[in-house]
């Protein structure tokens, strides 16, 4: 799995024939505790996110940046509060200190996690949204200066960049109420998607700049974007149905590859 390679590689390295590596395979019981179950609890930095094989099949991952390392990880429909907190609380209720949380999640997650540590909204994440929303080179002139703010985001603290959405809002903040009535009937706002772009700024600050005042707290979800990147690559690597018929192929991915574990 980890050195990808295939089963006539496999055959050629150790002089045995594919049905004898394919019953190995068949066979091997892989670790069913999850790591935060192996390693000694201790004071930890948590990243969450979730990915998603094909709609309404998708895992919740608990990652620690600095270790390197997937702590614990679930299977779910959908991402509710409940998936979010569950898995915290077993990290707790198993001796783990969770320093800090950074997420990528709405803001009723966010303060239901509030409960248990201080959050980060992921700031590529939030980087993103703007994009999304104003393009990557907005024409207007209202949407160039909301992403030259938006820009500031990695370089500034708090402060500075509240003080730079407050004076974008006092040139264009007009432009936000400003509507368009329809022949047919009805209204929607003129300028919807940038109206968009500063509320989600303006929600989303408090939890923007948190890592500022807990060093050594991750401001994106990165790590563990990198870690399902992967799994996802290797997925497309083993696609026969000799491996992803199995249902441990993600767990034994996010295991991770070296991890040598201390009882």
């Amino acid at each position: 799995m980890w050195g990808k390679q295939t089963l006539e590689q496999l055959s050629n390295k150790y002089g045995l024939d594919h049905k004898t590596i394919q019953k190995y395979f068949r066979e091997r019981r892989p670790e069913t505790r999850f790591p935060y179950q192996l390693i000694p609890p201790h004071p930890v930095f948590l990243i969450i996110d979730a990915y998603y094989r094909k709609r309404g099949d998708g895992t919740i991952l608990f990652r620690v940046p600095e270790m390197q390392q997937n702590l614990l990880w679930y299977d779910i429909k959908y991402e509710t509060i409940l998936s979010y907190t569950s898995g915290v609380q077993r990290l707790v209720d198993a001796g783990w200190v969770i320093k800090g949380i950074t997420i990528d999640g709405r803001p009723g997650t966010i303060r239901a996690l509030e409960y248990f540590a201080p959050v980060q909204h992921c700031q590529f994440h939030q980087l993103q949204i703007i994009t999304r929303y104003l393009t990557r080179r907005p024409k207007e002139e209202s949407n160039q200066a909301l992403k030259r703010v938006a820009s500031t985001l990695t370089k500034v603290n708090r402060e500075t960049f509240t003080e730079l959405l407050d004076y974008w809002f006092t040139q264009y903040g007009d432009l936000l109420t400003k509507r368009t009535y329809h022949p047919a009937g009805g209204w929607s706002y003129t300028h919807a998607k940038l109206r968009s772009s500063y509320r989600s700024l303006r929600r989303n600050l408090p939890y923007l700049f948190t890592h500022l005042y807990h060093p050594g707290m991750p401001n994106t979800t990165n790590s563990l974007d990198g870690s399902i990147s992967h799994l996802r690559t290797l997925q497309r690597i083993h696609r026969g149905k000799s491996f992803t018929q199995q249902d441990n192929f993600p767990g034994e991915v996010l295991r991770g590859k070296s991890t040598n574990f201390s009882l």
